[in-house]
């Protein structure tokens, strides 16, 4: 196989995953040009057309999803021989690629990740913010970062943080105006401050357990985005009940301003936790990020 060839697979591969020119070139360090222009040339070379281009998007045709299929496990292999030279290394090198959402990003990245870059200089981790359960092996991920509850069993996973809970509170004011929730179903008489899912556009649903009874609320009131500091400041200005972090709203609920409710029916739930595949060799660079963010 011509040398050439195998670099052009490997950046079908990631033109591929990402669904993006842009993207991609990114990943590979070349301009979107110069990959389109590679991808034609393989294309030609192999007699079968790889991708279904559009002017907004482009995505993998039959035969290319059954080449990327082929392409996965080798150029897993290839990565996890490099990733086996890097234990010859002094310092941890190469790129980590993790997917997880907006508040695990906030909550277990911010604090720790820019000092983790300034230790190890040789390391460049790249962060996708997505509210799905993206299939991290498919997209080519390292790692993702979820609740514990939602991470899939054939994967490793190490906890990063305590258990945690999502109350629901509202401003003294507002309970002037309106009688407390005694039980989730009298939520469907409140005005309740809604989240919409970034990914799928779904509403997030108000979740609450209690003597082993689930229960799942779909709420309805004045103001629903898919931005979580907007909802807060809604309830905080006597808007309407919110459905908040424990973590976020503690020191409000302990002065007063805030209220909470229906505390018998929040339980906690498995906090946030860093999965990844199981595979012989963790990359150098996974492990330390993973120590990194698991020390307390």
């Amino acid at each position: 196989m011509e040398r050439n060839t195998l670099n052009d697979l490997m950046a079908f591969a990631a033109v591929a995953r990402e669904r993006s020119f842009t993207r991609a070139a990114a990943i590979l360090g070349m301009s979107p040009s110069a990959l389109s222009h590679a991808m034609r040339g393989l294309e030609e070379r192999l007699g079968v057309r790889l991708l279904a281009r559009t002017t907004r998007s482009v995505a993998p045709t039959e035969a290319g999803e059954r080449l990327l299929q082929s392409l996965n496990p080798a150029l897993s292999d290839i990565e996890g021989g490099l990733d086996a030279l890097a234990e010859w290394r002094d310092n941890p090198s190469g790129t980590v690629r993790i997917t997880t959402f907006a508040y695990a990003a906030r909550m277990v990245l911010l604090p720790k990740l820019p000092a983790f870059l300034l230790a190890n200089p040789d390391v460049r981790v790249e962060v996708s913010i997505d509210d799905g359960l993206t299939d991290i092996v498919a997209s080519g991920f390292d790692a993702g970062i979820r609740l514990g509850e939602t991470v899939d069993k054939d994967m490793i996973a190490v906890r990063l943080g305590p258990d945690l809970r999502t109350v629901v509170v509202a401003t003294p004011a507002y309970f002037e105006r309106m009688p407390p929730p005694q039980t989730p179903y009298d939520l469907e008489r409140h005005a309740c401050i809604g989240y919409r899912l970034t990914t799928s556009g779904g509403l997030l649903p108000w979740e609450f357990e209690k003597d082993g009874q689930e229960i799942k609320i779909r709420t309805s009131g004045p103001l629903v985005a898919n931005d979580g500091d907007l909802p807060a400041a809604a309830v905080r200005a006597g808007v309407g009940l919110g459905y908040i972090m424990e973590h976020d709203v503690a020191d409000e609920i302990a002065s007063g301003k805030l209220v909470q409710v229906l505390k018998d029916w929040c339980p906690t739930f498995p906090g946030f936790h860093l999965y990844h595949p199981s595979r012989r060799h963790t990359p150098p660079a996974l492990r330390a990020l993973i120590a990194a963010l698991a020390a307390k």
